[in-house]
């Protein structure tokens, strides 16, 4: 009898794990297919339950659709950084391109060196010579010249590493999140130090973000008539740097509502995410942490490419979000398979 009773005791025990995992089955695999690039680790965790703190009308945390605005840097935060910033490498191509009818840069420097592709010149000729080099081939044309130059560049040229387009560099993950916060009503910008015209001639097709939510760093622009047409005219003069504590002034000027998430990489994305976790209610601050040499880069405190120091130090302090891309990601990128 006491074996029958058991017995008995056994099988409604197993009917009703059955049952339970039944039922639990299709949310898990949902949950999964949320951001299936994402381990179920703490940062994986941690958006999600923001999200649902933030979404859910019976939360006391609970924000209207209207003032979820969510930013993102884009450099190291959205796609790949290394070795070199991509519109930088963009820049010292078109130098190349530009090179047969400026006969006189094959004597000038950074000229020389971008053409030659001497790398150890320069790195000597630093930020000014990076920014000669930028003026030139980011200026004195129309705006819709420069997207086509843009664009001709996407759709040929090829990461040295990887082999593959600038634009298959964005990462799997943080696409997914982007995806993930626009089906509960966020609205997404791109605020990132990089120029903006260079970001909107590829990123509403590689993130769909419509241009109008992308904010970048700027040269001054002037209306001109050329050939009889109305023309948009950089000038090599920043207008605005989109990078530090520039990235709080442009949301508050373009976007007009502090942001309740921000995500970013870099010390450049610092006072984006102060600015974000300074106001009222629930806040979410998150730091792409670039661990994973295999699969893309590992650096932080000490790389001259999107260094990550101070805002590492401040996300421990304060509890933000780190992202370790090692541990917290199955894949990078699209193009390769899931851990």
């Amino acid at each position: 009898m006491r074996t029958m009773r058991r017995w008995a005791a056994w099988t409604a025990m197993a009917a009703t794990a059955l049952l339970m995992a039944a039922c639990a089955g299709p949310q898990a695999d949902s949950r999964r297919a949320e951001l299936p690039s994402w381990n179920d680790g703490p940062a994986r965790q941690a958006i999600v339950e923001f999200v649902r703190a933030v979404t859910d009308r019976d939360s006391p945390d609970f924000v209207p659709p209207q003032e979820r605005i969510a930013v993102f840097d884009n450099d190291g935060t959205l796609w790949s950084e290394q070795p070199m910033y991509f519109q930088a490498l963009f820049a010292l191509d078109r130098i190349k391109a530009m090179a047969p009818s400026h006969p006189e840069w094959a004597r000038r420097q950074p000229f020389k060196a971008a053409i030659e592709g001497d790398q150890a010149a320069l790195a000597k000729a630093g930020d000014a010579g990076l920014l000669k080099i930028v003026g030139v081939t980011h200026t004195g044309m129309s705006a819709d010249e420069f997207t086509r130059s843009v664009t001709e560049w996407a759709a040929t040229a090829r990461h040295p590493r990887f082999n593959q387009p600038y634009t298959s560099m964005t990462y799997a993950p943080m696409r997914e999140l982007l995806d993930y916060l626009r089906a509960r009503d966020f609205k997404v910008y791109i605020v990132s130090g990089g120029g903006v015209e260079f970001m909107r001639a590829w990123a509403p097709q590689a993130y769909d973000i419509p241009p109008e939510r992308i904010i970048g760093s700027s040269f001054q622009t002037t209306f001109e008539t050329r050939g009889g047409q109305p023309q948009l005219v950089s000038k090599p003069k920043l207008e605005f740097l989109d990078d530090g504590p520039g990235k709080p002034v442009a949301i508050n000027r373009y976007i007009g509502r502090r942001p309740i998430l921000a995500f970013g990489n870099s010390d450049g994305d610092l006072q984006m995410l102060q600015w974000t976790t300074a106001g009222d209610g629930r806040r979410f601050a998150g730091l792409v942490h670039h661990t994973d040499a295999q699969r893309e880069w590992a650096y932080d405190r000490e790389s001259k490419v999107g260094r990550l120091d101070k805002a590492l130090d401040e996300a421990r302090r304060r509890g933000w979000t780190v992202v370790d891309m090692r541990t917290e990601w199955n894949r990078v990128y699209s193009f390769e398979a899931r851990q």
